[in-house]
C-alpha cells in the first residue's frame, strides 16, 4: 500500500452536479466524448470522471481534478471554454459547481 499525503501537492477538485433534460443522456455522453481529451491535454489537468446516478438517470456528476486552482481558472476563463462546454450544457436543465482544495489523499497502488 502506498499512502500519498504530500501536503505541497494538494490539488484542486471541481464537482459539477448536473440535472439533464429527460432523454438526453446519450447526447450528453456524445458531447462529453468530443471534449474530454482536449480538456485532458490542458496544463494542470489531472483527471476527470463523468458519473450517472444509480438512483435517478437524469442526475449526473462530473469531477475534474487540477494541479491548482490557477490551472482550472485559467481554463475556465479561456475563450474556448464556453464553446467546448456548450453541447453538453444544451442537455442540462440545472447545474451547480462546487470547488475544493484537496487536503489529503490516500491511494492504494496496485
Amino acid at each position: 500500500m502506498n499512502e500519498q499525503t504530500n501536503e505541497d501537492d494538494h490539488g484542486y477538485r471541481v464537482l459539477f452536479l448536473l440535472r439533464l433534460k429527460p432523454g438526453t443522456a446519450e447526447e450528453f455522453l456524445h458531447a462529453y466524448e468530443k471534449v474530454r481529451w482536449e480538456v485532458a491535454s490542458l496544463p494542470g489537468h489531472r483527471v476527470d470522471q463523468v458519473c450517472q446516478s444509480t438512483e435517478d438517470p437524469d442526475d449526473w456528476l462530473i469531477t475534474s481534478e487540477w494541479h491548482s486552482a490557477a490551472d482550472f481558472l485559467e481554463w475556465e476563463r479561456s475563450p474556448g471554454h464556453r464553446e467546448l462546454a456548450a453541447p453538453m450544457l444544451a442537455c442540462v436543465v440545472e447545474r451547480r459547481s462546487v470547488r475544493f482544495t484537496v487536503r489529503r489523499e490516500t491511494r492504494v497502488e496496485e
